[in-house]
C-alpha cells in the first residue's frame, strides 16, 4: 500500500466518522448520543492527519527525496536482472556477523490484505450497519434490574399509564404496594420472538457506552399475535398474573389489549417512555 493510499485511508475514515456523527443519526446505531463530540473530534483529527501525510508524500515525490515501496521493489528487480545479487562479505568466523549482509531489501511493504481496510471505511460513507435488534436480544438473558432502595412514588392517574420496560419490571418485582397490578399500561419496544411460541417479547436494548456492552430488558406479551421481528410497537395491557406480585417471583409479563405499530426512535439504545397522543 503506497503512501498516498495510506493517506486516503485516513481521510476516508475521518470523513466517514464526520458523516455519521454530523450529518446523520447513524452513529446512534453504534454508540450513545453523548459520544458524538468525541466522534466529531476523532474524525477531524483523522482528516488532518491524512491531509498532512498526503502533503508530505507529495513533497517528497516532487523533491525526489523519497520513493515508495513500488520504486524500491523495482530497483530490487533491476539489480537482480543485472546480476547484482547480494553477497555475504567474509568475516572471521564465517558466520557473517562481522561484515553483515549487504542488501537493499524493503521490509516495510504493507501486506495486500491491508487493502481490505477500505471496506469498513467505505461502509461508513455508503452503508451503515443497522442497530442491534431481536437477533441480539434473543441470544442473551434479560437485563437484571437494579433494586429500588428508596421506595416507589405513587403512580399517576393517567390511563393507560405510559411506562418504560425497566420501570414496569421494577414495579412488578419490587413494589410491595402492588400498584401496577390493577393498572392498564402502555409500553414501547421492538418485537423479539419467544422460544416455544408462548407469547413474544417486547424488548429494549440499553447501552452504557457503545453497542459492545449492550444489554436487553424484556416483557413477555400474551394475548396478541406476534408482529414481525424487530417491528417497533406500542403495547397496551395489564400485568399477566404469575408468581407473587411485588416479589422476584412475579412474572414480567403483560396481557395485551392492543398492539399498534410505532415509529422507530432515533435513539434506539435507551428505555424511553412511549410517545402517546
Amino acid at each position: 500500500m503506497r503512501r498516498f493510499a495510506q493517506a486516503a485511508l485516513l481521510v476516508l475514515s475521518g470523513l466517514g466518522l464526520l458523516h455519521a456523527a454530523l450529518f446523520t443519526d447513524l452513529y446512534l446505531n453504534l454508540v450513545k448520543a453523548g459520544m458524538r463530540p468525541l466522534l466529531v473530534a476523532s474524525g477531524a483529527v483523522l482528516v488532518v492527519l491524512g491531509a498532512w501525510a498526503a502533503a508530505e508524500a507529495w513533497g517528497r515525490r516532487r523533491t525526489g527525496g523519497g520513493r515508495d515501496e513500488h520504486d524500491l521493489g523495482h530497483d530490487h528487480d533491476h539489480d537482480r536482472d543485472h546480476g547484482h545479487g547480494h553477497r555475504r562479505r567474509p568475516d572471521g568466523d564465517g558466520s557473517g556477523s562481522g561484515g553483515g549482509v549487504a542488501h537493499g531489501h524493503d521490509h516495510s511493504r504493507v501486506p495486500r490484505v491491508a487493502w481490505l481496510l477500505f471496506l469498513p471505511v467505505l461502509s461508513l460513507l455508503f452503508y451503515a450497519p443497522p442497530a442491534l435488534g431481536s437477533y441480539t436480544a434473543s441470544r442473551e438473558p434479560a437485563k437484571a434490574v437494579a433494586v429500588e432502595e428508596d421506595g416507589f412514588d405513587p403512580l399517576p392517574a393517567t390511563s393507560p399509564l405510559p411506562i418504560t420496560l425497566t420501570d414496569f419490571t421494577q414495579r412488578v418485582q419490587q413494589d410491595r404496594s402492588r400498584a401496577v397490578g390493577k393498572r392498564t399500561v402502555v409500553m414501547t419496544g421492538f418485537v423479539t420472538p419467544a422460544p416455544g411460541g408462548d407469547g413474544w417479547y417486547l424488548t429494549r436494548i440499553i447501552v452504557s457506552c457503545c453497542a459492545a456492552d449492550a444489554s436487553s430488558v424484556k416483557v413477555l406479551v400474551h394475548g396478541a399475535a406476534a408482529p414481525k421481528a424487530d417491528t417497533w410497537v406500542n403495547v397496551t395491557g395489564t400485568w399477566h398474573p404469575g408468581g407473587t406480585l411485588g416479589t422476584a417471583s412475579a412474572a414480567v409479563a403483560l396481557d395485551a389489549r392492543s398492539v399498534a405499530k410505532a415509529p422507530k426512535p432515533s435513539n434506539a439504545y435507551m428505555d424511553a417512555l412511549p410517545l402517546t397522543s
